[in-house]
């Protein structure tokens, strides 16, 4: 009865923890939806110069799918050496309080998953400012500011 107990407050607990990294993966994404499109608005001299000189759609909403690629690249990167580097302390904590050692680990799989998700969500984020941006008449662009 007690092992059940504890097996659904740790259940319940999962369950919140992963709602809360859902919503932040959500808020995330549309901050990097947000950016992606400041960064269209702020370039606009620029995609008309790139377009004047012969750069087709598809090469400007390249252009803006790259920058999401490596601003997700970057930051899924940092996000698991930041990880890498708080296991050794967390896990001397959890040793010095409760004598179980190495309770912290990131695997090498769950890494590579988690940096594959970030880049998913970042160029799926970025996906609307690009073509936004693909969009934009040479013309008017070059006439902005």
């Amino acid at each position: 009865t007690m092992l059940s107990s504890v097996t659904s407050v740790v259940n319940i607990i999962s369950y919140v923890l992963i709602a809360f990294v859902s919503v932040s993966l959500i808020v995330s994404s549309i901050m990097i939806g947000i950016i992606t499109y400041i960064s269209v608005l702020e370039r606009t001299k620029e995609i008309g110069i790139l377009r004047s000189i012969g750069a087709s759609k598809k090469d400007i909403t390249r252009v803006f799918n790259a920058e999401t690629f490596i601003i997700g690249l970057i930051s899924g990167v940092l996000g698991i050496l930041i990880t890498l580097v708080l296991n050794v302390p967390i896990s001397m904590v959890v040793e010095n309080m409760t004598g179980v050692s190495h309770i912290a680990k990131l695997p090498v799989n769950g890494a590579v998953f988690l940096i594959f998700i970030d880049l998913v969500l970042t160029i799926l984020a970025g996906l609307i400012p690009s073509k936004i941006a693909s969009k934009k008449d040479p013309v008017e662009a070059l006439r902005s500011e």
